[in-house]
């Protein structure tokens, strides 16, 4: 596969992408008997949406390809997603996601770029990646390359002040190429998002930094491509597409305790997790 950006939309195809991707996360993660498969799960159909919805140009062959848009995954701790991504997308054999955690493998906890193709940024030291990824776009500018950056932030992440930094920043520049993209699942490790730390008013602090904002169902294939096809078009601002979704998406008995965040599920409750994976439809 080359440039998505030529592939028709296909929602029943995206579908079984995005269930692959969440069978890939559980497998991996129980294997390793660590990671998030929780983070995870509540973001798979914001990344299929890019990787596979025609809105990423990339080359698997040539993931240095200097004209790719940039995917940075600033919520680190959701690298089984990114890896799944990656391995559909054909950056490396499917094989490798066997990989996860273990010693000497590249396949870390947390993204570690120059360690596996396709990974554009060492994040997990939550708060960071916005900042990276504006400087992907000030540095497109300075090679005269038109590239278009994305950066997936968590909402527990978004308590850090340098997003806020970088999100004035962006706006500043007029980073116009930018597009953030927000996992709001409204529970962070310890708790609701609402007691540890509250966000609200978001479209407002958002809009009130510079930047043009858009809502979305974050586990809606087509309401996530279209959004992203708007921000495309926004011009003067950087864009966030504030992306509603459900921590754990997919697993029933994960989706209502906050808990499982940082747990991989034993083999017991993995077999469970299958098979409502493979017996409900999302997106």
């Amino acid at each position: 596969m080359s440039e998505t950006s030529t592939q028709q939309l296909d929602l029943p195809r995206l579908r079984r992408l995005a269930r692959q991707i969440r069978l890939d996360i559980l497998e991996m993660t129980t294997k390793a008997g660590s990671g998030h498969p929780s983070s995870s799960w509540s973001a798979t159909e914001i990344v299929t949406a890019l990787y596979f919805g025609g809105i990423l140009h990339y080359r698997p062959d040539q993931p240095d390809w200097p004209e790719r848009d940039r995917f940075i995954m600033s919520k680190g701790h959701a690298a089984p997603l990114l890896y799944a991504v990656l391995a559909q997308a054909g950056y490396f054999s499917r094989d490798e996601l066997g990989r996860l955690r273990q010693i000497d493998s590249p396949v870390q906890g947390h993204p570690v770029q120059g360690m596996m193709p396709g990974v554009e940024a060492t994040t997990g030291s939550l708060g960071q990646g916005l900042s990276v990824g504006l400087g992907h776009v000030l540095g497109g500018r300075l090679n005269k390359l038109d590239y278009r950056v994305y950066v997936l932030l968590g909402d527990g992440e978004c308590e850090a002040g340098q997003v806020w930094e970088a999100a004035m920043a962006a706006a500043h520049f007029n980073a116009d190429t930018l597009t953030a993209i927000l996992d709001y699942n409204k529970f962070q490790e310890t708790g609701p998002i609402s007691r540890e730390m509250a966000l609200e008013p978001l479209v407002d602090k958002w809009q009130s930094f510079g930047w043009h904002v858009e809502e979305a169902d974050g586990h809606n294939l087509a309401a996530l491509i279209h959004e992203l096809k708007v921000a495309q078009v926004v011009k003067g601002q950087p864009t966030i597409i504030i992306a509603h979704t459900v921590k754990g998406k997919g697993v029933s008995f994960v989706e209502t305790d906050f808990t499982w965040h940082g747990r991989a599920l034993s083999a017991e409750l993995a077999e469970k997790a299958r098979k409502e994976i493979l017996d409900h439809e999302i997106g």
